[in-house]
């Protein structure tokens, strides 16, 4: 119940700041000449509340750009590649020539220095393509990125960044045997020896290893101390002890590597700690709250993409004398899937912007990362029936997107539900403890009085 009452503080502290502060945030994020919206509408409205789907120009020509050149350059791959469960060399390449693998870092170490929004949309239009070089984008732009971003030292950034938006992939290592969605169980520890840690244990599940330059490694300095003693170091792959074992044989995103690792002895110097000592479960928790949404556009993109392949078939199939599409019954079908498309798409965009707003957005993503999941497995599962035999064979790429969403899926969206519906559980409590929050005559003593109670 504590530490319930922690959380509340922590998830809603922004909630007591005056209404006019947070537009004015909102307003912000757009001053960046917002696109004109319906002219109906009045002038203050509609430049202070401008549509979701609103994009700055920007926004608008990444997204245009990123289309063609998933189109030209990621589609005729796309087979190969998941046939052979490999990432096509010139794929990655032409992904850093684009620009894709360093949109948020600054130009200053050569990146594209454009926003979250725009990672959220890119993200979303290769998923359209190929779900497993979204990944590839995803991990490297809101994960990887953001870290070295927010927590590296000048030195830090100066010899990671610069790569990391020309050249070097980068992959971030967490879940271990027993420690998936329970991050904090996580059994690789780091020995501290003169101005060195010494790190021992396995990773599993890692995305991006097979490429990767660089790897965020979550291990423990104090296993005493719990998830207090997680601690994020910076590895390079050339360091002796680092084992990156065989790479998964997946049901879907096959072109996507997914590795175990092993850490044999690894000596890692102190000056490779990438914030603070035991810190690690906070930089982790806020990552995976970016993540979701990053995982929310590649769900929203891969339902799309299936969902744009499959419409035109049912306009070309003819039975009974007329096409499938004009059959009432296929119409509803495909109305159902087309508007639950569209709900993730402003659940995802909502919590990509209320994120650049710098508004609480916990809740948000999570509710994004599990309808978008749920949407992507209703969506593929549907073209697949209204495909028919041909949606079976993987002459179309429909029965690829239908393995590719199982990742997002299993007990992960369990999870999340749960972890949601601690999130509106905290939000009424913070309602009800708000007066005595700010009464000078409640003790703290009898506030976990009426928490407990």
């Amino acid at each position: 119940y504590i530490f319930l009452l922690l959380f509340v503080f922590q998830s809603f502290k922004q909630l007591s700041r005056p209404w006019g502060a947070c537009q004015a945030g909102w307003r912000s994020t757009f001053s960046r000449s917002a696109p004109d919206v319906a002219s109906h509408q009045p002038a203050e409205v509609a430049s202070s509340f401008p549509p979701l789907q609103t994009y700055t120009e920007e926004e608008g020509m990444m997204r245009e750009a990123v289309k063609k050149y998933a189109q030209e350059r990621i589609a005729p791959l796309v087979s190969k590649m998941d046939e052979n469960s490999h990432m096509d060399e010139e794929v990655i390449k032409s992904l850093f020539e684009q620009g894709l693998m360093g949109i948020e870092i600054d130009p200053e170490y050569g990146g594209t220095g454009s926003s979250f929004f725009s990672s959220i949309l890119v993200i979303e239009e290769l998923a359209k393509v190929d779900p497993s070089v979204a990944v590839l984008c995803d991990i490297q732009n809101t994960l990887i990125n953001t870290l070295f971003v927010k927590l590296g030292t000048p030195a830090q950034k100066e010899k990671y960044l610069n790569r990391l938006s020309t050249d070097m992939i980068g992959s971030f290592c967490l879940s271990e045997a027993e420690s998936g969605s329970d991050a904090f169980a996580l059994k690789t520890r780091a020995e501290k020896h003169k101005d060195y840690y010494v790190i021992n244990g396995s990773k599993m599940w890692i995305s991006n290893a097979e490429h990767a330059g660089v790897f965020l490694v979550m291990a423990n300095v104090d296993l005493s101390a719990g998830y207090r003693g997680i601690t994020c170091f910076i590895v390079d792959r050339d360091t002796e002890g680092l084992e990156i074992g065989k790479k998964e044989n997946k049901l879907g995103l096959r072109a996507s590597s997914t590795c175990p690792l092993n850490f044999d002895n690894i000596k890692v110097p102190e000056k490779n700690i990438l914030g603070e000592v035991g810190h690690g479960y906070k930089y982790a928790i806020g990552m995976l709250n970016e993540g979701r949404i990053g995982i929310a556009a590649q769900m929203l993109g891969l339902a799309q993409g299936c969902f744009d392949h499959t419409v035109p078939y049912t306009r070309q199939r003819v039975q009974f004398g007329k096409r499938i599409f004009d059959f009432q019954g296929m119409q509803h079908q495909i109305a159902h899937v087309a508007t639950q498309i569209e709900a993730a798409r402003l659940l995802t965009y909502n919590a990509a912007r209320l994120k650049e707003a710098g508004r609480t957005f916990i809740k948000e993503a999570c509710m994004a990362k599990y309808f978008s999941a749920e949407v992507a497995t209703l969506t593929t599962s549907k073209c697949i029936e209204w495909m028919g035999g041909v949606g079976f064979t993987k002459d179309y790429p429909i029965e690829k997107y239908y393995r590719d969403c199982k990742i997002g899926e299993p007990n992960s969206t369990n999870v999340l539900g749960l972890w949601t519906t601690l999130q509106i559980l905290a939000c009424k409590l913070y309602i009800i403890l708000r007066p005595l929050l700010t009464s000078p005559h409640i003790s703290s003593r009898m506030i976990i009085n009426v928490t407990v109670t």
